[in-house]
C-alpha cells in the first residue's frame, strides 16, 4: 500500500470509526452558540440493499454534518455566512459481498463462438487465432483468465454477438481495464467514495453574503465548492446540468441533491425584486472555475453503472492495454456457414486506447447566465451555459488510435475500427422554464426546455464512428394535491407527473447491404440513440399519523426501450431523530436490444470485408447487429437495469 493509500484508508476508517460511534449515541443532538450565530446538524445513516440473484448490493453507512456561522458585518455585507457540508461514507458491500464486488469478483470465462467449425465456446485467451496468424493473438499470461466475468452478463445473453472479458476486482488488485484519473478507483475508494483526491468528503464550503442598495436591491455572492441548480425536474435532468452527477451510488434513483458532485464556483445573483410589469427579477452569473469533472458512470465491478458504461469501458481498455478474445466476431453467418468463431486479437489493435480528461486553463473553465422572475404570476427563466460535456464521448476509426492491422502488422488510424480514445466536447447549452399556477384546475404546470450544441453520438455510418449533433430536450411536469377520500378523508395526496423529450437533429439511420438483403443478424447501421424518445414519470405520496407515516409510488416508463421501473416506499419518521425508509425497486420491460456492432466495418480492407462488401476494399458496415455494444444507448438506463430488482432499507438518526 503506497503512501496515498494508506492516507486515504485512514481517512476512511476514522470517517466510519465516527460513524458507528455517533450511531450508538442516541442522545446527540444538534448544537445552536448562545448568540445563534453557529449552527451544527448532522445525520448519520444505514443504508441496506439487496438485489435479487446477487445478494448485499449496498451496506452503507454514512455521517454527515453541516455548519453555518454568520458573521456580524456592517457596511458593505448586509449579511454574510460560512457555510460547510461535510460527508463520510463506508460501503461494506465490497467486504461483505466481495465475490460480487470486492477482491473475490469474477472468475474464469467462456465465450461464446457459434461457428460450426468448432466449439459453442471457448475459453478467455482461446479463440480460433491464439495460434497461427503472426499479429493475431495475446500474452494469456499477462491477461489472464481469472477475476473477469463476460461483457453485458448481468442483462442479457450473447445470443451470437460481441462479447469479451470485463475484469472486475478493485484497481488496486487487478490493474486491468482502468483507466488512469477517470475508472481507476481502489478498493478503499470504492468503499470510502468520498475519501480522494478531488476532497469529496467536503460537499459545501462556500461564504454566502448579501450587499444591499439603496433602491432595495441586493446582489448574493456565494462564493466556493457548492451545487447550483437550475433546473425543477426529478431523475433526468434538462436545465440541471452545472454539477456533474455520481451515478455510482444508484444509478438514477438517489435523490440529485445527493448525488451531484460539488464544484468549486462563483455564483452572483442581483435580485430587483419588483420592477416595471415584473412581479420579481433577478440575474444570475454561475462561473464553474473548478478544475474539470466528469460525471461518474460507475466502474467495472461496482455496484450500479449506468448503461453498463463501466463494465464496457474497462473490457475495452484491457483489449487495447492486452489483447483479448471476442466473441462470435470471425466469419458471418451467411448460407455457407451457420456462425460466427471467437477471436483473439492483439493489444494495441481494439479497444479503448486513453481517456483526455481537459486540463485546468481558463479556456477550460465553464459559465453560464440566466434571468429569472415573475410576470403575470408566471414564473420563468432564461439560460445559457457554456460547459464541458459531463459524459464522454468515444472518437475512434480515421480519428482514433493508430492501430496495428492484426492482417499485416502495419500500424496506423484505420477507418471504421473500434479503437478509440475518450473525450469531452465543448457544449452550448440554450434553455428556458416556466411555471404556470391553474386555479380552476388546483395543479402546477412545469414546463424546461433546452437546445443544446456540440454533442457527440455514436454513429456507425461513419468512418470515425461518431458524428455530432444539436438536440432539443424538454420536460412537461404536472403537480396537483387531491383528495383521495377512501384512502384519507384528512389529507390530500400529492400527484406529480412528468414527461421528457429527446429530439436529436441531426439524427443519421439508414438501411444496410445486409439488412436490405434479408440475412438474419443484419439491421440498420447509423446512431443507436433514438433520434425521438420520452420518458414519463408518476409520483402518486400520501401523508398519515400526523405526517409521519408518507407512503409512495414512484414509476417511470421509457417509450421507446418499453421498460419501466416501479419503486414503492415507506417513509416513517418514528421520532424527531429517528427515520426509516422500506422501499424496492422493480424494473420490467421489452428486454435488451440490439444494434450495429461493426463486426461487419471492414476497418482491414479487404482481409475483413463480408459477402455484403460490393467492393471488398472499402470499408463500412453492412449491419451485422448483437446487444453490445451500441444495443445499451436503446435499452436506455432503465432497461440496462432491469436486472437491479431490490429491496432497500435505510435508517437515519438525525441529531
Amino acid at each position: 500500500m503506497n503512501k496515498k493509500q494508506s492516507r486515504q484508508h485512514l481517512w476512511g476508517r476514522t470517517a466510519l470509526a465516527a460513524t458507528l460511534s455517533l450511531a450508538g449515541a442516541t442522545g446527540a443532538q444538534a448544537y445552536t452558540s448562545s448568540d445563534g450565530s453557529f449552527e451544527l446538524y448532522g445525520f448519520v445513516e444505514n443504508a441496506t440493499y439487496v438485489r435479487k440473484d446477487k445478494g448485499l448490493s449496498k451496506f452503507r453507512n454514512t455521517l454527515q454534518m453541516e455548519m453555518s456561522k454568520k458573521f456580524n458585518v456592517g457596511g458593505f455585507f448586509s449579511s454574510l455566512s460560512l457555510n460547510t457540508t461535510l460527508r463520510g461514507s463506508y460501503d461494506g458491500v465490497y467486504d461483505l459481498n466481495s465475490d460480487e464486488y470486492g477482491k473475490d469478483a469474477g472468475g474464469a470465462i467462456m465465450l461464446e463462438s457459434t461457428f460450426s467449425g468448432g466449439p459453442a465456446a471457448v475459453p478467455h485467451g482461446s479463440g480460433i487465432v491464439s495460434t497461427g496468424l503472426a499479429f493475431f493473438g495475446f500474452d494469456t499470461a499477462a491477461n489472464p483468465n481469472a477475476g473477469l466475468i463476460v461483457l453485458g452478463e448481468n442483462t442479457h445473453a450473447t445470443d451470437g454477438g460481441v462479447a469479451f472479458g470485463v475484469p472486475v476486482r478493485p484497481c488496486d488488485v487487478d490493474n486491468r481495464g482502468c483507466l488512469a484519473g477517470y475508472m481507476d478507483a481502489s478498493l478503499d475508494e470504492l468503499r470510502f467514495p468520498e475519501f480522494n483526491d478531488r476532497l469529496d468528503f467536503l460537499r459545501e464550503f462556500y461564504l454566502d453574503g448579501d450587499i444591499g442598495f439603496n433602491n432595495g436591491d441586493t446582489l448574493n455572492i456565494r462564493l466556493g465548492r457548492q451545487q447550483v441548480v437550475w433546473g425543477r425536474t426529478d431523475l433526468f435532468r434538462v436545465l440541471d446540468v452545472i454539477n456533474p452527477v455520481d451515478y455510482s451510488r444508484q444509478n438514477i434513483y438517489d435523490e440529485l441533491e445527493d448525488i451531484r458532485i460539488p464544484q468549486w464556483m462563483l455564483n452572483m445573483e442581483y435580485r430587483m425584486g419588483a420592477v416595471g410589469g415584473f412581479e420579481d427579477l433577478n440575474f444570475n452569473l454561475v462561473w464553474n472555475f473548478d478544475k474539470f469533472r466528469p460525471s461518474n458512470l460507475g466502474q467495472g465491478g461496482t455496484p450500479y453503472q449506468i448503461l453498463g458504461a463501466g463494465e464496457f469501458f474497462r473490457g475495452m481498455k484491457n483489449c487495447w492495454d492486452y489483447g483479448c478474445t471476442v466473441a462470435n466476431f470471425a466469419g458471418l453467418p451467411v448460407p455457407d456457414t451457420t456462425g460466427l468463431a471467437a477471436t483473439d486479437f492483439a493489444p494495441g489493435s481494439i479497444g479503448i486506447r486513453q481517456v483526455n480528461l481537459p486540463e485546468w486553463k481558463l479556456d477550460n473553465t465553464q459559465i453560464g447566465f440566466k434571468v429569472e422572475g415573475v410576470f403575470k404570476e408566471v414564473g420563468f427563466s432564461l439560460n445559457y451555459l457554456t460547459y464541458l460535456a459531463q459524459l464522454p464521448t468515444l472518437r475512434g476509426g480515421s480519428v482514433g488510435p493508430a492501430a496495428l492491422n492484426n492482417f499485416t502488422g502495419e500500424v496506423q488510424q484505420w477507418p471504421y475500427l473500434i479503437a478509440f480514445d475518450i473525450e469531452f466536447p465543448r457544449i452550448h447549452l440554450f434553455g428556458g422554464s416556466l411555471d404556470l399556477y391553474s386555479d380552476s384546475l388546483k395543479s402546477v404546470f412545469r414546463i424546461e426546455a433546452a437546445y443544446t450544441t456540440g454533442e457527440e453520438f455514436a454513429n456507425t455510418l461513419r468512418p470515425e464512428l461518431y458524428s455530432k449533433s444539436d438536440v432539443f430536450r424538454y420536460v412537461i411536469g404536472w403537480d396537483r394535491d387531491t383528495f383521495i377520500p377512501f384512502l384519507n378523508d384528512e389529507k390530500a395526496f400529492l400527484i406529480s407527473a412528468q414527461i421528457f423529450g429527446q429530439h436529436i437533429l441531426d439524427h443519421e439511420l439508414e438501411e444496410t447491404a445486409g439488412s436490405l438483403a434479408g440475412a438474419p443478424g443484419f439491421g440498420k447501421a447509423g446512431i443507436p440513440d433514438w433520434k425521438d424518445n420520452w420518458i414519463a414519470t408518476f409520483l402518486l405520496k400520501g401523508w398519515w399519523n400526523q405526517n409521519r407515516l408518507s407512503p409512495q409510488i414512484l414509476a417511470a416508463y421509457d417509450f421507446r426501450a418499453q421498460t419501466a421501473v416501479i419503486s414503492p416506499s415507506v417513509d416513517w419518521l418514528i421520532s424527531d431523530s429517528w427515520r426509516l425508509i422500506v422501499a424496492a425497486n422493480f424494473k420490467f420491460g421489452a428486454g435488451a436490444k440490439k444494434f450495429d456492432d461493426c463486426r461487419s466495418c471492414n476497418p482491414w480492407a479487404p482481409f475483413t470485408a463480408t459477402p455484403f462488401h460490393t467492393d471488398p476494399t472499402q470499408p463500412g458496415s453492412v449491419g451485422l447487429s448483437g446487444y453490445e455494444p451500441l444495443g445499451r444507448f436503446r435499452s436506455g438506463p432503465i432497461g440496462m437495469a432491469e436486472a437491479e430488482d431490490e429491496i432497500q432499507v435505510t435508517l437515519r438518526y438525525r441529531f
